[in-house]
This record gives C-alpha cells, sequence and structure tokens, in this order.
C-alpha cells in the first residue's frame, strides 16, 4: 500500500511538471499565431480558418481607414 501512494505522489509530481511546460509554450503563441498555424495545416477545417483570418484582417484595416479619416475632420 505504502509502495503504492508513494508512486502516485511520483505520478502526479511528473504530470504537473509536464503540464507546466506545455502550458508555458501554449502562453508563448499569440491567438492570431495559432489560427494562422492551424489555417496553414491541411487539417479539415483550415480554410474556414484561413477565412475568418482574412475577413478579420480586411475589418481591421476598414476601422483603421474610418479612424484615419474621422481624425483628420
Amino acid at each position: 500500500m505504502r509502495h503504492l501512494a508513494l508512486s502516485a505522489l511520483l505520478l502526479i509530481g511528473v504530470l504537473s511538471c509536464g503540464r507546466n511546460d506545455s502550458t508555458a509554450r501554449r502562453d508563448s503563441l499569440t491567438q492570431r499565431e495559432r489560427d494562422s498555424m492551424l489555417g496553414a495545416s491541411q487539417l479539415p477545417g483550415a480554410q474556414g480558418v484561413r477565412g475568418a483570418l482574412k475577413a478579420s484582417d480586411s475589418a481591421a484595416a476598414r476601422r483603421e481607414r474610418e479612424d484615419a479619416a474621422a481624425q483628420q475632420e
């Protein structure tokens, strides 16, 4: 029984260390970078992600043009 408890504690320690590393790697990329990588892949739905990124870029560019025009007035 004691051996089982020690093994469980060791397993929890190893899993928690692994989770921190993957979280750190995942957090180092922005949502935009993750979406861009997904859109560039051959996975199902990647074309939809590319379309959404294109629409987002278009909307951001339009907002910038509107803001610039509003500041000139």
